[in-house]
């Protein structure tokens, strides 16, 4: 979807929206087009520097300044998310949109955080469900706000390893990242609790070429496309399945354990624990 087509649909003028890994790829991209339909955009990266370099490249690219708010946080680290989490309470009484887009590759090694959690499952997955939990408030106040979970079509691959969700004794990269996104993807509806005023969804943005596209070994289209898939599903003149899945545009099939609620519930609970005193 171009952007002239894009901006023709709705107008986010009076939205507020963060949106996670923005300092590249598919994240940037977001910022961008979100911007562009007139939506402040709370940009999250990694450290001070790349958020404020995101920003001057959003404002090279066309953004107005003032649209643009430098979020720093890093999601390997728990606690840089809870206090990421208290600024945009303190600031952003309302919060209209949530893109949990931040996201790594599993390195070829088991690698644990100081919290204790595999790399990409904390970043990819309890990173996001932190900030849901915390930004509830802001984003029930908005009265009709949006969750877009940015996942991957890896998760109908993945299975969830209970007893050993770190994989610490059998480990695969690719099982350990297919995993962290039918995480992603299995939480999404209890990200959004009836009677909240939130509507939560996953997304496989299709296969880009961002740094995630090594772990495919394909040509991936340009992180653009991706975004617009992601843009889209926050215009609120298009209509939302809370919990649903899409693929680009369209709903899709998800992996038959997304939709069993024994499992939503027991991943809730691991989630709860693993992200702790956080």
């Amino acid at each position: 979807m171009s952007d002239a087509v894009l901006s023709t649909l709705s107008t986010l003028s009076a939205r507020t929206a963060l949106v996670t890994g923005a300092s590249s790829g598919i994240g940037w991209e977001s910022a961008r087009l979100l911007a562009g339909l007139g939506a402040t955009v709370l940009v999250h990266a990694r450290s001070t520097a790349e958020a404020e370099d995101a920003v001057e490249r959003l404002v090279a690219a066309g953004a107005r300044r003032d649209q643009l708010v430098e979020l720093a946080a890093d999601f390997t680290r728990l606690s840089e998310v809870a206090v990421l989490a208290g600024t945009v309470v303190k600031h952003y009484p309302a919060l209209d949109l949530l893109v949990n887009n931040a996201a790594m590759m599993a390195p070829e090694r088991c690698t644990l955080t100081d919290d204790g959690n595999e790399v990409s499952l904390q970043v990819n997955f309890l990173a996001a469900h932190l900030l849901a939990k915390m930004l509830r408030a802001p984003l029930s106040a908005a009265g009709d706000a949006r969750i877009i979970n940015v996942s991957s079509s890896l998760h109908r691959t993945a299975s969830m390893n209970w007893t050993d969700p770190h994989r610490t004794k059998k480990y695969s990269r690719v099982a350990a990242y297919a995993q962290s996104q039918l995480a992603l993807t299995m939480a999404t509806a209890d990200m959004a609790p009836a009677g909240s005023g939130i509507t939560a969804v996953s997304l496989n943005p299709g296969l880009c070429d961002t740094a995630l596209l090594p772990l495919y070994g394909r040509v991936g289209a340009p992180p653009a496309a991706g975004a617009a898939a992601v843009v889209r599903l926050c215009l609120p003149d298009v209509p939302l399945l809370n919990g649903e899945y899409y693929d680009g545009g369209e709903l899709a099939p998800t992996a038959a354990i997304v939709q069993e609620e024994r499992s939503q519930r027991r991943l809730a609970k691991l989630a709860d624990q693993l992200v702790g005193q956080a």
